[in-house]
This record gives structure tokens, C-alpha cells and sequence, in this order.
């Protein structure tokens, strides 16, 4: 029997849907499971990374945790795959890099209908936002991009065979989704 590689995931500013996207694999997760040992994931709800040989993370660079996290992930992982829109382009979170975070914080908590009293949230155990966010690929070194928003559960599945096997990933267009 050959040793399983240990696979981690981490989701940041986005929306959840790539990770959602690899539980849509579905029955195809039971072989997947004999290739590869989910460390850090929603499967396993472990919460710190170890050691691994692949880390695959969706949602763009926000605040200062999500900096942390990716770091961590980058120290931590052999291989690290950028999923998703977000991953790869900063996504819908990205949207906010037409205003300043000012506009977007006072828009948010002070002029928005039916605030009253208001305040900007500042307390130390909320991550400090950063002024843009950004794609991985601005923060760390990224292996490999999965477009896709999300990106199917046959896409994962197929990218993730062809990692696994060595293979050159060809992904078709028509895999790939942008809704």
C-alpha cells in the first residue's frame, strides 16, 4: 500500500462555494479517500494545518488572519492550489477595491438604512481589514489555479485525478463555470 497524501483546505473572503463544490463530489469522495488523507477541512473539522502535501484554498486576501492563514498554508503545503474566482481574482470580495475601505466601513455601519446610533465595529479579536483584497498569487507563491465560480465537482474531481496520477491537467472549457 502506497502512503496516502495529506490533503488541507482553507476557505477566506468568499463564499464557501468551492469547498461546497468538493462535497458535491459526492460517492467519488469513498475512492478518493483510498489516494489522499484530509488533514484541515470541513470533512474532518480539524482546525490547525500540519504537514501536507496539498493544500487547496478558495476566497481572496481580506484581512490580516486571512494573510496569516495563507502563510501558514504556504509553509505548510508541498503543492498549494489556488480554487475559485476569488482565489485566483479576488472574486466578488474584490468589488470593494473601487471604493476605500472608509467609504466601505461608514457605508456599511453608519449610512446604511435604518442605523441608528452606529458605530464601526473596532475590537481587537475582529482581524483588521486590509485596504484591498487580493488574489493569493499576490501574497504567496501559488502551484496551480482551478478557475471556475465554483468550479464544478467534476472539475475538482478530474484536476485532483490528474495531480494525483501525475498527469498534465487538461481541463476542458466546458468543465469550467463562471455563474
Amino acid at each position: 500500500m502506497t502512503k496516502k497524501l495529506k490533503v488541507a483546505t482553507a476557505s477566506l473572503a468568499g463564499c464557501f462555494g468551492c469547498h461546497m463544490s468538493i462535497l458535491d463530489i459526492d460517492e467519488k469522495l469513498i475512492p478518493l479517500s483510498e489516494l489522499i488523507e484530509f488533514d484541515r477541512c470541513p470533512i474532518t473539522d480539524v482546525k490547525k494545518i500540519g504537514k501536507c502535501d496539498i493544500g487547496i484554498i478558495e476566497g481572496g486576501v481580506c484581512n490580516a488572519e486571512n494573510v496569516h492563514v495563507l502563510k501558514e498554508f504556504r509553509e505548510n503545503c508541498t503543492i498549494l492550489i489556488a480554487m475559485g474566482a476569488c482565489a485566483i481574482n479576488g472574486g466578488v470580495p474584490a468589488l470593494r477595491n473601487h471604493y476605500s475601505l472608509k467609504d466601505c466601513l461608514e457605508e456599511s455601519y453608519l449610512n446604511g438604512i435604518g442605523l441608528e446610533n452606529a458605530q464601526i465595529p473596532n475590537d481587537p479579536e475582529i482581524p483588521l481589514l486590509l485596504n484591498k483584497v487580493h488574489p493569493l498569487h499576490e501574497v504567496v507563491t501559488i502551484d496551480y489555479f482551478l478557475p471556475g465560480c465554483p468550479p464544478s465537482a467534476d472539475a475538482i474531481w478530474t484536476f485532483l485525478n490528474e495531480l494525483l496520477s501525475g498527469e498534465a491537467i487538461k481541463l476542458p472549457y466546458q468543465a469550467l463555470h463562471f455563474d
